[in-house]
C-alpha cells in the first residue's frame, strides 16, 4: 500500500493591499505620477505671467539699423531743410504741403516724434502723443510728428485723420530728416527747448507720465529765466 505524502498547510498568498502586490501598486503609482507631470507641463504657459517680475513690460523701439551717434542734448536742433550730396536742396513739408521749420516754433517747446504708420510701438504710442498735445499746447508745446519710410504723404495724412491727430504731421519720404537727425529706431523722440536747444533724445515709446516729464522740462514757466535744465536722455 502506497504511503500518503505528508500533509502541509499553506496559507493563501495575500497582496500588500488586497489581492495587489507591492510591485503592482508601485506600477500604478508611477503611472499616476507621470500623468500628473505631463498634465502640468502641457498646461503651464511658457515664460512668466507675473507682470511684476518683468523688468519693463512696455513696448520697445523698432530698430531700423545699427545704433549710430545721432544728436546730443545741448546741441542746436538742425533745421528741417538742407542740401543733398548731389547739390539739390530740400525742405520738409507737412502732409498739407506746407514747410515745417524749427525757426517757426522758436519760443515754444518742441517735441519731434519720428514714427511710422506700420510701426507697432508707434501705433501704441499714438494716444500718448494726442493726449500730451491736447494738454500742453496752450502752455507753449508744439508737437511735430515726422513719419519715415512711408509710401505716400496721402497715406500718412489718412492715418492722422483716422486717429484725430491735430498736431503737425510730416512725411519724410526721402529720408532727409531721418538721416540728418541720425534716427535708427522708431519711435524716436527729440525734445527741444524754446531756444532751439535739444534737451533730450529718447529711443522708444513713452508713457503719458514719462512724456509729461520731458515736456515740462522744455516749457518756460512764469517767473523762470534761462533754458530749462537738461533732461537725462532715457525713456525710463
Amino acid at each position: 500500500m502506497a504511503e500518503r505524502p505528508p500533509f502541509e498547510h499553506r496559507p493563501d498568498k495575500r497582496g500588500l493591499i488586497g489581492p495587489f502586490s507591492g510591485r503592482q501598486l508601485g506600477s500604478v503609482v508611477l503611472v499616476i505620477v507621470v500623468a500628473a507631470v505631463l498634465l502640468v507641463a502641457v498646461t503651464t504657459p511658457l515664460g512668466s505671467t507675473d507682470v511684476s517680475s518683468q523688468v519693463n513690460p512696455q513696448a520697445t523701439a523698432y530698430l531700423l539699423g545699427s545704433p549710430t551717434v545721432g544728436l546730443r542734448p545741448g546741441s542746436l536742433a538742425p533745421e528741417l531743410a538742407g542740401t543733398r550730396a548731389n547739390g539739390t536742396a530740400w525742405q520738409q513739408l507737412d502732409v498739407n504741403g506746407q514747410p515745417v521749420r524749427i525757426a517757426d516754433h522758436r519760443g515754444h517747446g518742441i517735441w519731434i516724434n519720428f514714427w511710422a504708420s506700420w510701426c507697432a510701438p508707434c501705433q501704441a504710442e499714438t494716444p500718448t502723443l494726442r493726449a500730451i498735445d491736447q494738454q500742453y499746447r496752450s502752455q507753449g508745446l508744439d508737437v511735430i510728428g515726422i513719419s519715415v519710410r512711408e509710401t505716400t504723404a496721402v497715406d500718412v495724412g489718412a492715418y492722422a485723420r483716422s486717429y484725430n491727430l491735430t498736431y503737425t504731421i510730416a512725411a519724410d519720404l526721402t529720408g532727409d530728416v531721418f538721416n540728418l537727425y541720425g534716427v535708427y529706431a522708431l519711435p524716436t523722440q527729440v525734445f527741444i527747448d524754446p531756444n532751439g536747444i535739444i534737451r533730450a533724445v529718447v529711443n522708444g515709446p513713452l508713457t503719458q507720465a514719462q512724456a509729461s516729464t520731458y515736456v515740462q522740462a522744455i516749457l518756460h514757466r512764469p517767473g523762470s529765466s534761462g533754458a530749462p535744465a537738461l533732461v537725462s536722455p532715457s525713456g525710463s
